[in-house]
């Protein structure tokens, strides 16, 4: 038997990215990613959103912190972690996404970061922004010279 938890997550941040230290020195961030759900019932079909708390450690907490405000629409990959402390009225419970990796897939703000993309993956230890101010702004721009390829469904095996 194999047990798997793994979330991929992609919407918006509710709101600025507040930046915290903890004893040790760790960065730490909790956020919440607005994610678009369509529903559809007999009456009428629409949309609503999900919100859902997540919390990014050190280096994709300082990347946020760095360049993601409200509004942003970000790419969160991680997993999902129960927690519970003593509160007031007794014993609280909270759900939310650990972030392993997290990715700026648009950011509105202009706020130093690419007009499309960047990204954060701990694992990886270095910082890659996935569009590079010299690359072309679309990837028609790549292609633009080289000929149309012409295909027929017999050339496709799977057909």
């Amino acid at each position: 038997m194999i047990n798997l938890n793994r979330v991929v997550l992609v919407g918006r941040l509710t709101k600025d990215i507040e930046l915290r230290k903890t004893n040790s020195n760790a960065s730490v961030c909790s956020f919440t990613v607005a994610v678009d759900r369509r529903f559809q019932s007999q009456q009428q079909a629409g949309q609503t959103a999900d919100f859902i708390n997540c919390i990014a450690w050190r280096q994709s907490a300082d990347f946020l912190s760095s360049y993601a405000s409200k509004g942003t629409i970000v790419s969160v990959e991680g997993r999902i972690q129960t927690r519970s402390y003593d509160g007031q009225n007794g014993k609280v419970y909270v759900t939310e996404v650990v972030a392993d990796s997290v990715q700026i897939i648009s950011n509105r703000t202009g706020n130093g970061m690419p007009a499309s993309t960047g990204s954060y993956a701990p694992q990886n230890q270095t910082f890659t922004p996935a569009a590079d101010p010299g690359y072309p702004d679309s990837m028609d721009d790549d292609f633009s010279n080289t000929p149309a390829l012409d295909i027929s469904s017999d050339d496709l095996p799977f057909y």
